[in-house]
């Protein structure tokens, strides 16, 4: 790590900010020089090349990584693990050219402590009991059994990792507003199917219906199904599907087969998805299991302290 932290005065980025706000990132950058022993610095102002010389590295690789863009021809990537991929490479390459001069810098460098400084903050929300809670302008869902409950949440660039007391509960993919008047929602409906089953027509009118299907499947089953057989049965059907996906654990496999049944022209046939996909659990045997009488574990006792006996006598 260097010696000394040098940033612009960031003046434009407090102006932007509430008090409260620029406390607690004033209070955390603080924390961070103290952690890795920086001396923190900025550049004086209205010297045009000293700010420069801080944002132009950051203006170099932004165009680097649209320059890669335009070579490989499309922006679009399988998952958010293969864009990191991407961006690794890209940077990876940039290093590379800048080795010799980071290698006359190493000598300057002290070393890291012995751990890395927290990479995250530290939030309490409350489930509420719509089955969820608010964070960022986005609604997260919970297990219902969670309602009520106050959990600590360590909100992370990409994930959500959330704690009840210091028991680790769930990671949540983090989300993001989808503007500044409109907020985000990240949805799982293993956490709200038991609810939509007492009420499957709220599933028409939920605002976060489009986040809600699993696979594009089951939102194609829905829409085929809301012509078909009218919006209420669409939604009795629908949320039957995503019970039957999270009760059977089938929801890669059962999605294929709607899918095959939409393009042969047909709407999914609920009581042959069941049959297909497992038992139905009030189906299964019941097992009797007999218990021990506990007078037989005296007999076990007995058995045992006359061997014992035996064996000493033997012995002697």
């Amino acid at each position: 790590m260097p010696r000394e932290h040098r940033s612009d005065s960031l003046s434009a980025a407090f102006r932007n900010l509430e008090r409260d706000a620029q406390e607690d990132l004033t209070l955390r950058y603080q924390e961070l020089m103290r952690h890795y022993g920086m001396t923190p610095t900025r550049n004086n102002l209205g010297v045009a090349h000293e700010n420069g010389s801080i944002e132009s590295s950051h203006g170099h690789l932004k165009k680097a990584l649209e320059d890669a863009l335009l070579l490989r021809g499309s922006r679009g990537f399988d998952d958010l693990d293969a864009y990191r991929g991407f961006v690794d490479e890209i940077v990876g390459r940039r290093n590379a050219n800048n080795r010799k001069r980071i290698e006359l810098e190493r000598p300057m460098l002290s070393p890291l402590p012995k751990r890395r400084t927290a990479d995250y903050e530290e939030k309490i929300v409350i489930v509420t009991s719509s089955g969820g809670f608010m964070l960022r302008r986005v609604f997260y869902t919970a297990p219902s059994r969670l309602i009520g409950h106050r959990l600590r949440v360590h909100l992370y660039d990409d994930r959500l990792e959330c704690f009840l007391g210091a028991t680790p509960m769930m990671t949540l993919r983090r989300g993001r507003p989808v503007s500044e008047n409109k907020g985000g929602h990240v949805v799982d409906y293993r956490h709200v199917i038991h609810a939509l089953r007492k009420k499957p027509m709220a599933l028409n009118n939920l605002v976060y219906r489009d986040q809600l299907f699993p696979r594009p499947a089951f939102a194609r089953a829905f829409e085929t199904l809301n012509q078909s057989v009218g919006d209420k049965r669409a939604c009795k059907l629908t949320v039957e599907l995503l019970a039957l996906a999270h009760e059977r654990g089938c929801e890669a496999e059962l999605a294929d087969v709607i899918d095959v049944e939409l393009d042969a022209g047909r709407a999914p046939d609920l009581a042959m998805l069941r049959e297909r996909f497992g038992p139905n659990p009030a189906c299964v045997p019941a097992i009797k299991v007999t218990f021990v009488p506990l007078s037989a574990y005296d007999e076990l006792a007995a058995v045992h302290a006359v061997e014992t006996t035996s064996n000493l006598e033997v012995v002697a």
